[in-house]
């Protein structure tokens, strides 16, 4: 697999791919978080998935370990796994072509068609959790501030989310660093979603789409 596409995009936004060889030792690195199920992921250069698509695969590996003997489980969980992986892309062919590659590693696990309530569910997931943006000016293509769904599984085929601003949580950092004039305030000060949803299933999220 080439590193390039063309000496043009690497000339112009410094493209270049990550070897999957690397990328395996890089994972093998945090491999405890990249295996958990609910362990969230960002990409901020994500490109076509070269770190995301392993990520995923290491999950599906955990969901077939823990709940390969329940197919409600398995499903559920496995679309969890899909929730807990973000990335930003600044290019819109690269975007495309990742949602594309996490949607066919997520439909093989589950041998879903495209019909199914599943693989719907999942194009939507990922439509919300793969921005088309910029992760230095934390905006995306449209210039509004990039937002993120934060998914969580209620149990029961049912699931919860909640969005937040990308850039309100990278300065919450700096607002309860020590010391700072905002120590004091609790996480739940500092984490304030944007919007809340009620819980919703797999068929919800296959007709928000």
């Amino acid at each position: 697999m080439s590193l390039i596409k063309s000496k043009r995009r690497v000339a112009d936004h410094g493209e270049v791919f990550t070897p999957r060889w690397l990328v395996e030792r890089m994972l093998g690195l945090v491999s405890g978080e990249a295996e958990r199920i609910d362990a969230r992921f960002l990409e901020p250069a994500c490109g076509s998935g070269n770190f995301l698509a392993p990520v995923l695969q290491r999950k599906l590996a955990t969901v077939e370990a823990k709940y390969g003997g329940s197919n409600f489980e398995r499903q559920h969980y496995a679309l969890l796994a899909l929730m807990s992986i973000y990335g930003i892309e600044l290019l819109m062919d690269n975007i495309v072509e990742c949602r594309a590659n996490l949607l066919e590693i997520f439909g093989e696990f589950l041998n879903l068609d495209n019909s199914d309530d599943l693989h719907r569910a999942a194009v939507y997931v990922l439509s919300q959790n793969l921005v088309h943006g910029d992760a230095l000016t934390m905006r995306a293509c449209d210039g509004q501030p990039i937002t993120f769904a934060e998914w969580g599984y209620l149990g029961r085929g049912r699931f919860q989310r909640r969005d937040f601003r990308l850039d309100v949580l990278t300065g919450s950092s700096a607002f309860s660093a020590k010391d700072s004039l905002f120590a004091h305030l609790g996480k739940h000060e500092l984490f304030t979603p944007t919007r809340s949803y009620p819980p919703t299933t797999v068929r919800g999220l296959a007709d928000a789409g």
